[in-house]
């Protein structure tokens, strides 16, 4: 399982023991802030789409929406996400617990959105659909190996 592959990497940062598994499904920004009892910008969405090289991952917060415009200006391609069996080919994870840990495509690029900026902690999935980790942002940019912080979002 994809939680087990998260679990196993997050040791290296002595991360994995806050791992949170909920009894009720978190695969939604709905359903993830309801299990962890925070507003919905405090879940962190990682969001994957197409480029010339694979795919981008983007990480935002959990009430932000892609600026098509930004996008296209930082990528220099149009945000076309990709379809349920290319996220699992490209990330090992499927969707509803889709996070940028224990990434091992190397033409997967990572990044963090501005958009979570605003919050001291986030919620990012583990892997699964019942899943999540408590992170700062420093820790989410460190633990995700994400390459920088960009802003192509819009709240």
């Amino acid at each position: 399982m994809a939680i087990d592959k998260v679990r196993e990497y997050l040791k290296k940062y002595e991360a994995d023991e806050r791992i949170m598994e909920f009894k009720e499904s978190s695969a939604t920004v709905d359903l993830a802030a309801k299990a962890a009892g925070v507003e919905n910008g405090r879940i962190c969405k990682t969001l994957s789409f197409k480029s010339p090289n694979g795919c981008i991952l983007i990480q935002t917060a959990g009430d932000a929406r892609i600026d098509n415009q930004k996008f296209k200006a930082k990528f220099s391609t149009k945000a076309k996400m990709l379809k349920p069996e290319e996220v699992v080919e490209y990330t090992g994870h499927e969707i509803g617990g889709v996070c940028a840990f224990a990434i091992e495509n190397p033409e997967v690029q990572i990044f963090c959105d501005e958009s979570l900026k605003r919050f001291n902690t986030i919620f990012p999935a583990c892997g699964s659909s019942n899943s999540a980790i408590e992170v700062s942002c420093e820790e989410l940019f460190e633990y995700s190996q994400a390459k920088e912080w960009i802003d192509v979002t819009k709240l």
